[in-house]
């Protein structure tokens, strides 16, 4: 699946005004590889400062999440693809990003028989190879996925695979979000999330107090997946945590 509103892509190919710079000015191209839509909200303000500085931000969901019900109570399947993909809109729209890409892999089953030429890692690693040909900027999930979900590792591996072969010219910077040892949200729905050392997020974007209100406004966006009181809390606990101003990633390389 690709939709755009086109206006950042526009901007990004009209003509420079003359007396504008040269080539060197043109938007940064940030692309955010996830698994899942709601897999932004972990890094939300920061991808909403990268909009807001003019970056050309897309985000890459690879499933529509049509395994996971969430809250919402329906059955894995179509109907629930079709809702959480009206839900990644909202988010991604709410944080300033106008291009959605992906959300057509199949969700639970990134990792099963990744080996095989026909398998959904195959498909996948072809989508990326594409993708981050355009990309300078990649920011992705850690080798543990957060809380060690199989489709968030997958996705982590396989950006990883894709940039470590790609030539040192054309190579995209590629940065695993991460949370600093010591400051996990105390609430029982993330003790089993991993931290990192802090010296290992030599990264970081900060974002301003617009920023966190687009987190904040994407996070109310997926209805399915969290209660409301959820949705309202996440992103105030996140930057009271875990954040304190700015998200944290570690370089791949």
């Amino acid at each position: 699946m690709i939709r755009t509103t086109g206006m950042m892509m526009l901007a990004a190919m009209a003509p420079a005004p003359a007396g504008a710079q040269d080539a060197s000015a043109q938007p940064q191209r940030v692309l955010v590889v996830l698994a899942h839509p709601d897999d932004e909200l972990p890094m939300a303000p920061a991808i909403a400062a990268l909009a807001r500085q003019g970056a050309d931000v897309a985000i890459y969901y690879a499933t529509a999440g049509d395994a996971g019900p969430g809250v919402s109570g329906l059955t894995p399947g179509a109907e629930l693809a079709q809702r959480r993909i009206g839900e990644a809109w909202c988010a991604v729209e709410a944080l300033g990003v106008s291009t959605l890409l992906g959300a057509e892999h199949p969700d639970g089953k990134l990792g099963l028989a990744a080996h095989h030429e026909a398998s959904p890692a195959r498909a996948l690693a072809e989508a990326f190879r594409e993708q981050f040909a355009v990309s300078d900027l990649i920011l992705t999930w850690g080798p543990d996925g957060g809380y060690g979900h199989a489709d968030h590792r997958m996705v982590s591996a396989l950006s990883t695979q894709i940039v470590q072969a790609m030539p040192a010219a054309t190579r995209p910077r590629l940065l695993y979000v991460g949370i600093p040892a010591g400051s996990l949200p105390p609430v029982p729905q993330m003790a089993q999330w991993s931290t990192t050392d802090p010296a290992l997020l030599t990264e970081t974007i900060a974002y301003t107090p617009a920023d966190l209100d687009a987190a904040k406004a994407a996070a109310a966006c997926h209805v399915t997946q969290f209660d409301e009181a959820t949705r309202a809390g996440m992103m105030p606990l996140f930057d009271a945590t875990m954040w304190r101003g700015t998200v944290h990633f570690r370089p791949a390389f």
